[in-house]
């Protein structure tokens, strides 16, 4: 079925990294994100109406359908009278994944590579436990998802992406949507390949360009020189929290929500983790489903420290472990190969720096 002043401030910014830059796509290839779909649909998470994005998953089957609990990460999985899968519930995760139309994603601008999938991300108004599939708001949520053209998860990211994306304002004139960047330049690093050319530190609200008041009270400011801005941890909190509605927090210790770094998001974030922090480079991908969140320790000087993370997509087409995140190379959102190619399996920089996995 499946292709498989706040929080920042104090964060280091990025010293030398592990090896020399490595796995550039060539530069040359006609610009732009391509996302082939069929249909139209409406709706928006950022508070205004806006154009949807796809034909979502289909139409409630007719023959019936049956749930499997399977295990390793526990899970309820929805099955069709034919056998396939129609959607799949993580014990203690908000994440909903189930089957629809196909969309390729590409990025021509920075990799030869895409990713076809006909997985559809949603996020459950609960945390799913065994035996909700029973309960009267799984019922009513169910028959309306799978008939919802509205944007997924991958939907809300791609309108971020730093080749091309539409702007959207909300009724307050708020710009939620549009082409994302990665952060301001920094005068201190000639080299445009180099995972310190763009400055990171810039969060959700730096994007937006509005203030924002957490559930503990604090208050943050954008700055003005991150307007449209937003590091690794802090597109998944624009599109996983800002968007999508999961609580958010300031800190990078345990709370209600989404903390502000990425090793944060590993060790504290809501959701379970499907693939744990060995030290190591995971073998194993059995685990992974699409919208995971993947995060990785690229630093040189500290090799067992989270200091990326991004979101899993799926298979490409040349069958490798494809994620999607917001990075210095390509000044923002890629699924790209720019300084280093954005996979999970090989040898290739990113793979190597590989370490972990949450579903939210």
């Amino acid at each position: 079925m499946h292709s498989q002043p706040a929080g920042g401030r104090n964060r280091p910014t990025r010293r030398a990294v592990l090896g020399t830059i490595a796995g550039v796509a060539a530069a040359g290839v006609a610009g732009g994100y391509a996302w082939e779909h069929s249909g139209r649909g409406g709706d928006d998470r950022g508070g205004a109406a806006a154009a949807g994005t796809g034909s979502g998953p289909s139409a409630p089957p007719t023959g019936g359908h049956s749930f499997e609990r399977l295990s390793a990460p526990d899970r309820t999985v929805v099955r069709s009278a034919d056998g396939g899968t129609l959607a799949t519930f993580t014990d203690g995760a908000r994440t909903a994944v189930l089957t629809g139309a196909s969309r390729t994603f590409s990025e021509p601008r920075t990799t030869e590579a895409s990713v076809t999938t006909d997985a559809w991300v949603r996020v459950l108004p609960h945390t799913w436990q065994r035996g909700m599939e029973k309960s009267a708001w799984f019922k009513g949520w169910f028959r309306k998802a799978l008939g919802d053209t509205s944007p997924d998860v991958f939907a809300v990211a791609f309108e971020y992406s730093s080749v091309g994306a539409a702007d959207k304002h909300n009724a307050a004139g708020v710009r939620y949507a549009g082409t994302a960047h990665f952060g301001p330049r920094n005068s201190k690093v000639n080299n445009p390949l180099d995972f310190a050319y763009h400055d990171e530190q810039s969060d959700f609200y730096d994007y937006l360009g509005v203030p924002w008041t957490f559930p503990d009270g604090t208050r943050v400011q954008p700055e003005k020189d991150r307007y449209g801005d937003v590091d690794c941890s802090g597109f998944q909190r624009l599109v996983w929290g800002y968007r999508m509605g999961l609580p958010l927090h300031n800190t990078n210790t345990r709370g209600t929500g989404l903390p502000r770094r990425a090793f944060a998001i590993a060790a504290y974030g809501p959701g379970r983790l499907v693939i744990p922090d060995t030290g190591e480079q995971p073998t194993d991908l059995g685990a992974l489903q699409p919208g995971d969140l993947v995060f990785f320790a690229i630093i040189k000087e500290r090799p067992g420290f989270i200091d990326h993370c991004g979101m899993y997509i799926g298979l490409d087409d040349q069958g490798r472990h494809r994620f999607y995140s917001s990075r210095s190379a390509a000044n923002g959102p890629t699924l790209g190969d720019l300084s280093g190619r954005s996979l999970l399996d090989g040898t290739d920089f990113y793979a190597r720096g590989f370490r972990a996995a949450r579903r939210l």
